[in-house]
């Protein structure tokens, strides 16, 4: 992880070799809630764990991931664990408690082997209703605090979805290199593609899978960069204009998950941050 200001890194957290990072928050008490495939965790500034949650990565018969994380106030953490059954999970984790267990049905059920592939982002609502993307089912399903499905958007691919502030949903499909705000009747009201609507010298390498919304209506896609051969991250304003490029493989690495920091609203409030 890299924390970067005026174009500098000022603060790296480096946790040895493994499987991915996927999903990052820094709160505003300063500490950073991160995912990374066999564990959720939360470290302080100063890189002191204070709470880690652990998963069965390696192949097997109970074998799990965790793809997505996201905070709730500053004592609880929504995840959701890849896994037979898949699982959405609310945890305390200043009481140990686990306040919402519940698994997640699926259309096109894996085996033990296909579960890396089941979720990516998860996120909680404003409205408390949980956004779920089913990378390998090929759909957003978005469920109530009962868990009845209120809302759905079918596409290949779903790495990310992410409730706006105006209401619509933000949609990163990694199969079709695209991102597209639709509306609650499901009407597409923007849509930018990473493969024709990128100017050929700022082409990604490899798929988005991330995107964050700015107060200010650009956006930012982020992509892994097929180890240095393409940009990392690209924002465009909302008339698909390129305003910024990450493509620096001196000090940084990978795109998959960005914060931007200076954005108004509480990171742990959901809502208030929309990446």
């Amino acid at each position: 992880m890299f924390l970067i200001k005026d174009g500098k890194v000022i603060w790296t957290y480096n946790t040895g070799k493994g499987p991915e990072f996927d999903d990052v928050w820094m709160l505003s008490n300063g500490n950073i809630l991160f995912s990374r495939m066999k564990y959720v965790a939360l470290i302080t500034p100063d890189k002191k764990v204070l709470w880690k949650m652990d998963f069965k990565v390696p192949q097997g018969a109970d074998h799990t991931e965790v793809h997505t994380c996201q905070p709730i106030g500053l004592d609880k953490v929504m995840f959701v664990v890849n896994g037979l059954p898949a699982k959405l999970c609310v945890v305390n984790y200043k009481t140990g408690k686990v306040e919402v267990e519940h698994e997640l049905p699926f259309n096109k059920q894996p085996d033990q082997q296909g579960i890396h592939g089941q979720f990516r982002r998860a996120r909680v609502t404003v409205q408390g209703t949980y956004l779920v993307s089913y990378l390998s089912d090929g759909r957003i399903v978005e469920y109530d605090n009962d868990f009845k499905p209120i809302w759905s958007y079918d596409t290949p691919k779903p790495w990310a979805a992410i409730r706006l502030k105006n209401g619509n949903t933000l949609i990163t499909d990694e199969q079709d290199w695209l991102t597209r705000e639709v509306n609650s009747k499901k009407e597409t009201v923007w849509e930018f593609n990473c493969k024709t609507d990128l100017p050929a010298e700022y082409q990604f390498t490899s798929a988005p899978q991330t995107c964050t919304r700015l107060a200010n209506g650009n956006t930012i896609f982020t992509s892994r960069g097929q180890n240095g051969k393409g940009p990392q991250m690209i924002e465009v304003n909302k008339n698909k204009k390129v305003v910024w490029v990450l493509h620096d493989w001196q000090t940084v690495g990978d795109g998959t998950a960005v914060q931007i920091l200076d954005d108004p609203g509480i990171p742990e409030i959901p809502g208030q941050s929309e990446h």
